[in-house]
């Protein structure tokens, strides 16, 4: 009888109520102000996707244009640039997430070992200041650096490692590291935000407790700080997944060239080309298509890995 009350007491307790409702009402406004925002510029022009499917005309509209299935599907996969395209950006995906992925990490760890108050926020300043420069910016400071005459040329000649200066931006072997490089340096200050944030939300007698057992820094670290730290990392990593195939649009049509091109291209410029610059929306849209699709299959096959080594998970 006891047990019945208490889950009645419950129920009545979990009741949403119009008093409930009247006191939240600016939460629940706001809330419906984004959802309705959501549904606007998210979810109804996923109707373009329509385009995929057709023979897309823009003078005649989707609703006027000719049915063709998955043709554009099957001209995308006959097409060896576009397969190419899915290697680059998978490659310089997977090498981005990896690098950026790490180094943030190692960074926030190592920043929040700074004793030094005034140490550490100007560390974090200057570490956080490349983020907001624009990537038209960021290329230009890379250009400068790796040119003939620039800085890294300048060292290597001067330290007797080359004889004379190499031609960055001419040789395909070198992009890729060098948009992993630009990536890292303009994101690992930023990336490294929430790293601190979970930091400073572990117990300090969890580092006390280690030092009354004699465990100097680098054990802190690993018996501390990456254990309270992990729940984050591992909704991070999971998020970050789905983002393989965003491996960047400005860098690499900033950076490439002709000499370069088959290895800088990703499926955003190939969009660009054929679905805006050719005039083909229907092969553009295809494109941006099997992206999404494949960004989504590996959210869920990383999240159910999550789950089934019983670590956290996006749902």
């Amino acid at each position: 009888m006891a047990m019945v009350k208490t889950k009645s007491r419950k129920e009545n307790k979990n009741k949403i109520t119009w008093k409930e409702i009247k006191r939240q009402k600016v939460l629940l406004f706001w809330a419906a102000v984004m959802v309705i925002y959501g549904i606007i510029f998210y979810y109804l022009p996923l109707g373009g996707w329509a385009m995929a499917f057709q023979n897309y005309k823009p003078r005649t509209g989707i609703l006027h244009s000719e049915f063709v299935g998955l043709e554009k599907f099957r001209m995308l996969f006959s097409d060896m640039t576009f397969i190419r395209v899915i290697r680059n950006t998978l490659a310089m995906g997977v090498i981005n997430l990896v690098v950026t992925f790490f180094t943030a990490i190692a960074f926030a760890v190592l920043l929040n070992e700074i004793k030094s108050k005034g140490g550490k926020k100007v560390v974090q300043t200057i570490s956080y200041l490349p983020h907001f420069l624009s990537w038209i910016i960021v290329t230009g400071i890379l250009h400068d650096m790796l040119s003939g005459t620039g800085i890294i040329n300048e060292l290597l000649v001067n330290l007797h490692l080359i004889s004379k200066p190499i031609n960055f931006f001419a040789h395909t072997k070198y992009f890729w590291p060098i948009v992993a490089f630009a990536n890292v340096w303009k994101e690992t200050g930023w990336n490294a935000i929430i790293y601190l944030a979970a930091i400073t939300s572990i117990d300090p007698s969890l580092y006390e407790a280690a030092s009354i057992d004699g465990a100097g820094r680098w054990e802190k670290i690993k018996y501390v700080t990456l254990p309270g730290i992990k729940p984050t990392i591992i909704i991070l990593l999971l998020m970050n997944v789905g983002n393989v195939l965003n491996a960047g649009f400005e860098i690499q049509y900033l950076l490439g060239n002709g000499l370069v091109q088959s290895v800088s291209q990703t499926i955003d410029i190939y969009v660009l080309k054929w679905g805006i610059s050719q005039g083909d929306y229907a092969i553009g849209t295809a494109a941006g298509i099997f992206k999404s699709a494949v960004s989504i299959i590996l959210i869920v096959i990383a999240n159910q890995i999550a789950k089934h080594n019983g670590e956290e998970q996006l749902f």
